[in-house]
């Protein structure tokens, strides 16, 4: 059901995450010219789980879908971007999976982020349109991402995430 998945799960050390059924991002590659590859970053809006920092759009994935279709249609909200100029290469899950917290026995548990790597049709940067979970997009070169502000989690799985990236 749409919507199903907004709601907290177990995270590690009794925190919570959001996503009943896991989370998703998107990690949407770009090679306009010879500088090199791109990447598409959000910067989150100050209310939104770890605000003002940059991360890669994304997030709750609901019960009925696969990990890139939440990542797809998350990406398709949070940045109006089109799906039809989007090819997923990859996925890999970048935290978790988590046990349920017996100590909060309401917040569900198996929780896992999946980053999903997908790149544009043509290697044009897409346009894009943030809403009110942005304050900003931009696309980052892949080797300037570390010169932000990152996501403290995003910022832990980018070193496995460029490895990967190499080798597609």
């Amino acid at each position: 059901m749409n919507g199903d998945g907004n709601g907290w799960a177990a995270g590690p050390g009794g925190v919570k995450v959001w996503g009943r059924y896991g989370a998703a991002g998107l990690l949407l590659l770009a090679e306009p010219d010879a500088t090199g590859v791109e990447v598409l970053m959000q910067h989150r809006a100050p209310w939104t789980n770890a605000g003002d920092t940059w991360a890669l759009p994304g997030g709750a994935r609901d019960s009925h879908e696969s990990t890139a279709e939440a990542a797809l249609r998350e990406a398709i909200e949070e940045c109006s971007l089109d799906p039809s100029l989007i090819d997923v290469l990859h996925e890999e899950i970048t935290a978790g999976p988590f046990p349920a917290d017996p100590d909060q026995p309401e917040l569900a548990g198996d929780w896992t982020y999946t980053t999903v790597i997908a790149r544009t049709r043509g290697g044009r940067r897409l346009l894009t349109h943030a809403n009110e979970e942005s304050l900003e997009l931009r696309w980052v070169p892949l080797d300037e991402l570390d010169s932000l502000p990152l996501m403290p989690a995003f910022q832990k799985a980018l070193p496995g995430l460029r490895e990967i990236i190499a080798d597609l």
